[in-house]
């Protein structure tokens, strides 16, 4: 059905149009943005933001689950991952990427090809946009919250099954570069369009400097599980903050990183490079209590995972909070706190060409906000998929 989105503060997100419109084809597309006043007359619903904030819909590309739903679960993974489709739309968000781990590589190999017929079939709400594997060729110096039997070094041979098992599903892949065999596997992996990201390592400056010049050209939520900054030995904090064209992943949910070192990442990098992401977990959307992520149980309290050591273990917080954290705590604007999450997370997965911005021709996946980024409607694919009561 088509669709006339007007009266609304459209963020496209590269300029804001007062008094917007956007209209949506039969097809899914936009087929207009711009003024209110200079919108064509389109037979279809005519729907009134009421001066809301029209922006592109949210995009995660590092989330492992929430509402309940940890991926990966293979007694329940398509029902499951329907569940989370549905319920994380409400957010705000219009695509994600799944990242996935698992215990062995039989048990990876199983889900990642079941991942790849679910997705091939389509979701109900925000729309799958592949799978990220964060392991199993992760540093155990720079575990995080993974046990350390659930990692081992990378292989050529693995990566082989993996693609053939991902039949292109697999969107982004993390790697400790200085593990032996990195850098052969990324670039099997970059050969086959898959993004690889720096992450959970424990690599000297140097070491992280080169793998950013050649196969790496992401990184995995920057500061956490990675070598910090030392004035002697900058590590891979300082790579990546002097790094050129590299996108960073921030989890801006207040507690991972500090505002401050949000601004210093934003200052580094410019507004084009930074991706604001979730990492979020089972207890996303829901109370305090007892989850479960990549084998261990999680207690959350007070919005903050942690493993029984204190080890953070992924985060609850929501992308539309993210972006309100950015703008509100941190200080961006917030036309460029939502290119973050939409524009940036879309050029870094190589799906700007459809997604992440208002422009003609491109999907209509959209989200309508309020100033505070509480979500009121989100729109995939020219379907509304989600309105508040």
């Amino acid at each position: 059905m088509p669709y006339v989105f007007y009266n609304a503060r459209v963020v496209t997100p590269r300029q804001e149009i007062e008094n917007g419109a956007v209209v949506v084809s039969e097809t899914g597309q936009i087929a207009y943005v711009g003024p209110m006043d200079g919108r064509p007359t389109v037979d279809g619903a005519q729907v009134d933001l009421q001066g809301r904030i029209l922006a592109p819909g949210l995009i995660d590309v590092h989330v492992h689950g929430g509402k309940g739903i940890t991926f990966g679960n293979l007694d329940r993974l398509e029902e499951e991952i329907r569940f989370y489709s549905e319920w994380v739309a409400s957010t705000g968000v219009a695509g994600f990427v799944c990242s996935v781990a698992a215990p062995n590589t039989e048990t990876l190999l199983r889900i990642v090809d079941c991942y790849a017929t679910i997705f091939e079939r389509g979701l109900p709400g925000a729309e799958a946009l592949g799978l990220h594997l964060e392991g199993p060729y992760l540093n155990p110096e720079r575990k995080g919250a993974f046990n350390p039997a659930w990692l081992h070094l990378p292989t050529l041979q693995e990566a082989e099954a993996l693609l053939q098992a991902g039949r292109g599903w697999i969107r982004q892949v993390t790697l400790a570069p200085e593990l032996p065999g990195a850098l052969e596997t990324a670039a099997r992996f970059r050969a086959a369009g898959v993004v690889v990201a720096l992450g959970h390592s424990n690599a000297d400056y140097e070491t992280a400097w080169q793998a950013l010049q050649g196969d790496f050209r992401h990184v995995t939520h920057t500061y956490n599980a990675q070598r910090g900054f030392q004035h002697r030995e900058p590590g891979v904090v300082g790579a990546v903050l002097t790094s050129e064209g590299t996108t960073a992943e921030l989890i801006a949910d207040l507690v991972h990183v500090h505002p401050g070192a949000m601004r210093l990442l934003v200052r580094c990098l410019g507004r084009d490079r930074v991706v604001l992401v979730t990492d979020a977990m089972a207890g996303a959307g829901l109370a305090d209590g007892q989850y479960e992520l990549v084998g261990h149980p999680v207690t959350v309290k007070n919005g903050m995972a942690t493993l029984a050591d204190g080890t953070l273990a992924g985060s609850t917080v929501l992308l539309n909070q993210c972006v309100r954290n950015m703008h509100l705590e941190v200080g961006v604007p917030l036309r460029e706190a939502v290119q973050m999450a939409s524009l940036n997370p879309a050029r870094a997965m190589g799906l700007d060409s459809r997604l992440g911005s208002l422009e003609v021709g491109k999907d209509a996946s959209l989200v309508v906000l309020d100033d505070q980024a509480r979500v009121y409607l989100t729109v995939v694919r020219g379907k509304i998929v989600y309105r508040s009561d």
